[in-house]
């Protein structure tokens, strides 16, 4: 955890519209992303978590090769006062975990599973493969940022509900999809219309993102 560096971030609620992500080959998408496919994505992650560490591990040198004075150092510091005591945190204290969206969920690289929100998910179109990054925050706000792209397809396909679970599924080109429910409510759809869903392009996917439903009469 770097201690002297401040990373702004983008609120669940809001689009990010523009990627972080330098490292891979990918190409360059209409809004000028760079997008990955399922290999790149892969690499992708695994070399921003090493430049995560190099750059936690400099900063962490740093401060103890300094001769900085406790008074030059309180501007790092945050101060909380205890039953035991004043402890002390990092100002920047915070967790950050980069992983690839499942569908619904994102997978962390340390291997827990944390929730996406479905209106974060569903208004960013989110496709399955998404490399994002999560920081948690101090007061334990979730703070979601998609930062690579997997490279994706448009397909049209037929919106169906499982009368069983009451699941909502796209069926297109012969295989059966699932979707967030945030997306056809947002959309109004209902069983039998018309659907244009988002997948990986050169990877398998149990998931689809919703980009728009058309109404049946």
């Amino acid at each position: 955890m770097s201690i002297l560096h401040r990373d702004d971030e983008v609120q669940n609620e809001e689009i990010t519209e523009e990627t972080e992500l330098q490292q891979p080959s990918g190409f360059d998408d209409a809004d000028g992303k760079v997008v990955l496919n399922s290999t790149e994505a892969k690499l992708a992650l695994a070399s921003k978590l090493i430049i995560n560490l190099k750059n936690d591990l400099s900063n962490l040198e740093r401060l103890l090769a300094s001769e900085a004075e406790p008074a030059d150092l309180e501007q790092f510091i945050r101060r909380e006062t205890t039953e035991d005591g004043d402890v002390m945190h990092p100002i920047n204290e915070g967790k950050i975990v980069e992983g690839v969206f499942d569908g619904q969920n994102m997978i962390g690289s340390d291997g827990k599973l944390y929730m996406v929100p479905p209106n974060y998910a569903s208004k960013s179109k989110l496709v399955e493969g998404d490399i994002m990054k999560l920081t948690i925050q101090p007061n334990g706000s979730f703070l979601y940022k998609q930062i690579g792209p997997i490279e994706r397809q448009r397909v049209m396909g037929v919106l169906t509900r499982d009368e069983v679970t009451g699941d909502w599924k796209v069926i297109a080109d012969g295989h059966k999809y699932g979707i967030l429910t945030a997306s056809v409510t947002y959309f109004k759809g209902q069983a039998g219309d018309d659907i244009v869903i988002l997948i990986p392009k050169n990877a398998p996917s149990k998931w689809a993102a919703v980009e728009n439903i058309i109404k049946r009469d």
